[in-house]
């Protein structure tokens, strides 16, 4: 235990205590908010539990009734026209691939002279949406809530919500079929290629969804982002803070044991409020 060390760390609207080795390696966190533990490395479970909960005894957690936002504004009854729940992975990207509309002879073609085919990247990231649709419904099972194509304003979705016993995760699929991908603090990199924001996006959009559903739950409610990539060869993780959690596509029943965060009546009172199409027009 005399070779680890605390670090409270706050940024992008987070507040937790990292448990790290001296190399600067995390082994475990806890959220300063809710308590929550989170071990990194399962041989270090005890001792990361013991100073973790050491730790947190002398930092006064937010209370819901504190986080909650006053005069919370109400829904309307819920009609089958504005009820999300029935929306499947991809739908929002269904319309642009339809759009673009090329024939499979126009794409053998194109395979074959190795030129991009017009809607092809909605058609990879309608294919990349559906395979982790699959997996997180696979969690329903294990009493968690899944949300497909959330629409937001601006003409922009959320790919998928997770919510459950564990908390409530917002998820972003990429789909990078047969690269390498180089995942950092703040950038994410696609066979050695510039870098890109999608963990930047991926705080930015839990937050817009922690926003929505705290204004009608009346309640915290903490998200976590989720980067999923799908049809990788490689996938390097680097990121020394973990504010985003990041896997394969067939790593995300990780999230399925996850409990302590939100109980089976908040479960239940998040999920009515996501799946209203109205509480998310302002979002």
């Amino acid at each position: 235990m005399n070779e680890l060390e605390v670090v409270r760390w706050k940024r992008y609207g987070h507040d937790r205590l990292y448990v790290n080795l001296p190399d600067g390696t995390a082994v475990g966190w806890a959220d300063c908010r809710t308590g929550a533990i989170t071990v990194l490395r399962a041989e270090y479970c005890d001792p990361v539990t013991v100073i973790l909960t050491q730790r947190l005894s002398s930092i006064v957690p937010v209370s819901a009734s504190a986080s909650a936002k006053p005069g919370r504004p109400p829904l309307p009854p819920l009609t089958p026209a504005d009820d999300l729940a029935s929306n499947t992975p991809g739908d929002a990207l269904r319309p642009q691939v339809a759009a673009a509309g090329a024939s499979t002879f126009a794409r053998v073609v194109a395979w074959l002279l190795r030129r991009p085919v017009e809607g092809d990247s909605w058609r990879k990231g309608l294919a990349g949406e559906r395979r982790v649709g699959a997996e997180l419904d696979r969690l329903r099972r294990h009493g968690w809530r899944v949300l497909h194509s959330i629409p937001l304003p601006r003409d922009v979705d959320l790919d998928h919500l997770l919510i459950g016993p564990g908390g409530v995760f917002s998820v972003n699929t990429k789909n990078h079929p047969n690269k390498a991908v180089w995942v950092g603090d703040d950038a994410v990199k696609v066979n050695n290629g510039p870098p890109e924001p999608y963990a930047r996006k991926s705080r930015a959009e839990a937050q817009r969804v922690q926003r929505v559903l705290e204004r009608y739950c009346g309640f915290a409610v903490p998200v976590e982002p989720v980067l999923v990539f799908v049809g990788v060869t490689d996938l390097k993780v680097v990121a020394t803070q973990l504010t985003v959690r990041v896997y394969r596509e067939r790593e995300v029943s990780a999230l399925a044991p996850l409990t302590g965060m939100l109980t089976t009546d908040q479960v239940e009172h998040i999920y009515r409020v996501a799946r209203h199409r109205q509480a998310w027009q302002a979002a």
